[in-house]
């Protein structure tokens, strides 16, 4: 039997040709002025404290570009949110809502660096790719556990991914702090054994952090829109995110596709915690990530979920997060500023967002009421 795809999705997916270059550029221009907005509205606060903005901003950008060094620690910050940025777009894509990338980050780390730590005798190149489908498959199988109970018991995925949040933090806490994956006594607690060498992530910038988990999140940029955009599964995903029961009501098997995208959000979110593990620390943490699963929503909702808008969004909140110690040193501005000045993009961004659909849904009927006159 022919699936019909719904008719609202099909138009959605499929907008007139004249209309689909304006649209891409108007969302395009809307996300740019909400971030210039909001780093205005930042400014002015840094204003209020007695403090040049321009300086505290001079500061930042020298922070996060100025020399080999600063970008270095730009590209390392940046890495693990395109993972987290893409794992919500995709679940996004699909009408689910992933909180989860936190707990699936974690996940992923503790079943990379278990390979990293007791595999060994193996080539560098394939402790590395074995490390790496560990870390893809534990944070898939984290996020599963949501997608499962969504399709068998109708378990809200947004609840069930914040609860496993705090599960996998604790149990990662556990595990290197009195369990078995606690470095042998007589050395600092709260840590792994460090990682094979053979498994640590090449250095891709040499005399600095920067790794090559960065072009790994490249790939997995590629990946993402070649799924979604250039695949039938794909098209069928994004055509659930526009309406779940009318795309099962159509005949797309719309439970399948929840549990293939939990897995594959899950284990792109595992990624993140494999380009820090392998990468930058170098062993398993307790309270390695700073958040970057929580920035990986904010990441997306810039992006617009599309592959070339979580790239600039990455960038964006990479470059605060490296740049933010150099503008505390240098203009004595609070490092809670920087925070302060992410939480305004992010509302700038969603108002805006919010402000776009209600602007479209107008055009769309007056669209339709000159047609019917």
């Amino acid at each position: 039997m022919k699936r019909q795809i719904p008719s609202q999705a099909r138009r959605a997916l499929s907008p007139a040709p004249n209309s689909k270059g304006a649209d891409i550029l108007r969302q395009m221009l809307v996300s740019v002025s909400a971030i210039v907005i909001a780093l205005l509205l930042g400014m002015g606060l840094i204003s209020l404290m007695k403090i040049s903005p321009v300086k505290a901003f001079s500061a930042l950008i020298e922070g996060a570009f100025s020399s080999k060094n600063a970008l270095s620690e730009t590209l390392v910050k940046l890495t693990p949110l395109l993972f987290t940025g893409i794992s919500y777009a995709l679940a996004s894509r699909c009408g689910l809502t992933n909180l989860g990338m936190e707990g699936q980050m974690y996940i992923g780390a503790l079943f990379s660096s278990y390979v990293g730590i007791n595999v060994s005798g193996l080539p560098p190149i394939l402790h590395v790719l074995l490390c790496i489908a560990a870390g893809f498959v534990g944070g898939g199988l984290w996020c599963l556990i949501a997608g499962a109970l969504k399709v068998w018991f109708g378990a809200s995925e947004i609840i069930v991914t914040v609860m496993l949040n705090t599960v996998a933090i604790y149990l990662i806490e556990f595990m290197v702090t009195s369990g078995p994956m606690l470095e042998p006594p007589g050395t600092v607690t709260g840590q792994s054994s460090p990682i094979l060498d053979s498994a640590r992530l090449a250095t891709l910038i040499p005399g600095t952090r920067s790794h090559w988990g960065f072009i790994l999140g490249l790939i997995c940029i590629f990946l993402f829109w070649l799924f979604l955009w250039k695949s039938k599964k794909g098209y069928e995903v994004r055509v659930s995110g526009y309406n779940l029961q009318a795309a099962a009501y159509s005949g797309i098997d719309t439970k399948k596709n929840i549990l293939l995208v939990t897995f594959l959000a899950g284990g792109v979110a595992g990624l993140a915690g494999v380009s820090e593990v392998l990468g930058v620390q170098g062993r398993l943490y307790a309270l390695f990530s700073p958040g970057y699963g929580f920035d990986g929503i904010a990441v997306a909702l810039i992006g617009m979920n599309s592959p070339i808008g979580i790239i600039v969004g990455a960038l964006l909140f990479g470059a605060f997060r490296a740049g933010g110690n150099r503008m505390q040193m240098r203009a004595q501005v609070p490092d809670a500023i920087v925070s302060v000045i992410q939480a305004f993009v992010i509302i700038a961004v969603v108002a805006s967002q919010m402000l776009l659909e209600i602007w479209n849904e107008h055009r769309l009927k007056k669209q339709q009421e000159s047609k019917e006159a």
